[in-house]
């Protein structure tokens, strides 16, 4: 017979096991589990498994599992790399986690607020995040939805998904187009926000209240997001987008050079040049073979840079982000807009001796005399050589595409810097999500004014309804004397929260981006 307390112990394991929420998505049933009062539900299928002749195809719906499946324990993470340490750009042809990497790896994580038997709330607004990367890492398991949820006041439904990335996610070319799908790891990111609409209301959330949110290439995603299907992207998947570090590198026209010159470099590195069916002997390559690839073309990238990245596939994405911006064509009610101060530090090789006009040229390969001439006089204002040629990186790739998503949402956007010393790119993510890493500036009031920016827009597309009162003044749209809304601490450790108005000056620089994107490839 059990002693008296390992039985009390089975009996208590036995009841959580009974309570634990299970949810029926038609194609399987899932059994997540509660703790203070928030469920999750980690590693919900969303998609096939992207194996075989799957790969380079757009996302397929799951098939049939019988049984519940336990959904207590983080997803595999879709295959990784790194980014480029290159001290020319490769493509220039001028005349952590406890996780397994796997090819298998359309999850995502649900988080809900509930009492203590998991129940689900009513139609909550819902956030879905896109975790950023450089579309060649990251995953849902470096974040905790449950942040969210506690900053919002219990007012949300939090989805994390993952997409594949690099080779796996983003090989273009015109072989790509004929047989297979081009932006996979967009589709994914658009087939995870179909089953968002589908599916939410059986976790407590409303599919007409959702609001996408990324941070760098997460923040790109959402951008890409934003100007699909020519801006009318049926049904309307999402009301509210926000971006924390806008990410637009050079997006090409799917069979322009440098995106077929990248695919002959993975047919070469696969031994698939000579196949009668490079496609096919794409799908037969092993996983192993192809990351490997995966990993040595991003890492012989410029340095700083991402080789894979979204294209213009002609379907999904039609025409490029500026142009979309300037005709107005963007899917969305409402945005909210964060740059970090100095965005483009952690890209560039600080140890390197260049001008920000030779270093305009490595980033874009298509420019010539004359814009390397501009980049010149327009940084050489702002400071030595290595100061220009970060903020030649952090505006070009980061802060100016912000701008041009605010201009398109005008009357309905709203901006805000992140100016905590040092502001480089990635530091506010601990300031939402502090499961990651505490935030380097400990003030309450601080985080929850910047933190609850984010909730108060996810719950009312405004984020002068707040959540709970904080410090942050009255915020006017962007669109009302270039006004934002700046986060920073003063030299005495106190909180700085304040509208400030955009420096003109950067504005001038963000024109000259703006005009030049046929070359840039914006």
């Amino acid at each position: 017979m059990l002693p008296l307390h390992l039985f009390a112990v089975l009996a208590v394991s036995a009841l959580a096991a009974a309570q634990a929420p299970i949810v029926d998505l038609g194609y399987a049933q899932y059994q997540g589990s509660t703790s203070a009062n928030i469920t999750s539900f980690l590693g919900v299928r969303y998609a096939a498994a992207p194996l075989g002749d799957l790969r380079f195809r757009a996302p397929q719906s799951p098939t049939h599992v019988d049984g519940v499946q336990p959904a207590i324990t983080e997803p595999n993470e879709c295959f990784q790399a790194a980014a480029g340490t290159s001290a020319i750009n490769p493509l220039e042809q001028r005349a952590e986690d406890a996780v397994t990497a796997s090819e298998d790896c359309l999850f995502l994580n649900v988080y809900y607020p509930s009492d203590s038997v998991g129940t689900p709330p009513s139609r909550l607004p819902t956030l879905v995040w896109i975790h950023g990367g450089g579309y060649i890492g990251g995953a849902a398991s470096s974040f905790n939805g449950g942040d969210i949820i506690k900053q919002s006041n219990n007012g949300v439904v939090v989805v994390l998904i993952q997409y594949r990335l690099g080779v796996f996610g983003f090989l273009p070319g015109a072989s790509v187009k004929r047989d297979g799908a081009l932006n996979a790891g967009l589709l994914d990111q658009d087939f995870a926000l179909r089953w968002v609409n589908r599916h939410i209301t059986k976790f407590g959330g409303d599919p007409t209240k959702v609001t996408i949110w990324g941070e760098s290439a997460g923040a790109g995603s959402v951008l890409q997001h934003i100007i699909a299907h020519d801006g009318n992207t049926q049904p309307q998947l999402f009301r509210g987008a926000i971006t924390s570090s806008t990410f637009l590198p050079s997006q090409y026209v799917f069979n322009d050079r440098v995106p077929e010159l990248l695919f002959s470099k993975v047919l070469a590195q696969t031994n698939c040049t000579t196949a009668s069916n490079s496609m096919a002997c794409l799908r037969a390559t092993s996983a192993a073979t192809l990351e490997t690839v995966n990993t040595n073309l991003n890492g012989a990238g410029f340095f700083g840079t991402f080789t894979f990245v979204p294209v213009i596939d002609g379907d999904f994405i039609t025409q490029s982000a500026i142009s979309s911006f300037r005709e107005g064509k963007v899917n969305g009610k409402a945005l909210l807009a964060v740059t970090n101060a100095f965005e483009g530090t952690a890209f560039v090789n600080q140890s390197a001796v260049i001008t920000a006009s030779k270093y305009s040229m490595g980033l874009f390969p298509k420019f010539g005399p004359a814009e390397e001439q501009r980049v010149g006089s327009l940084y050489a204002p702002l400071g030595n050589d290595l100061f220009q040629v970060n903020a030649v990186q952090g505006e070009s790739i980061f802060i100016c595409p912000s701008y041009f998503v605010l201009q398109a949402f005008a009357g309905r956007s709203w901006k805000a810097e992140f100016a905590v010393p040092p502001a480089l790119h990635g530091q506010d993510v601990a300031f939402y999500f502090p499961s990651t890493s505490p935030p380097s500036f400990n003030n309450q009031a601080f985080i929850n004014a910047f933190a609850q920016s984010f909730t108060s827009f996810i719950i009312s597309l405004n984020p002068n309804v707040k959540v709970s009162t904080t410090i942050t003044p009255l915020w006017s749209p962007f669109n009302e004397g270039n006004t934002e809304m700046l986060f920073n601490r003063t030299v005495a450790g106190t909180p700085q929260v304040q509208p400030i108005r955009t420096n003109s000056a950067l504005l001038a620089r963000c024109s000259f981006w703006n005009g030049v994107g046929h070359l840039t490839g914006q």
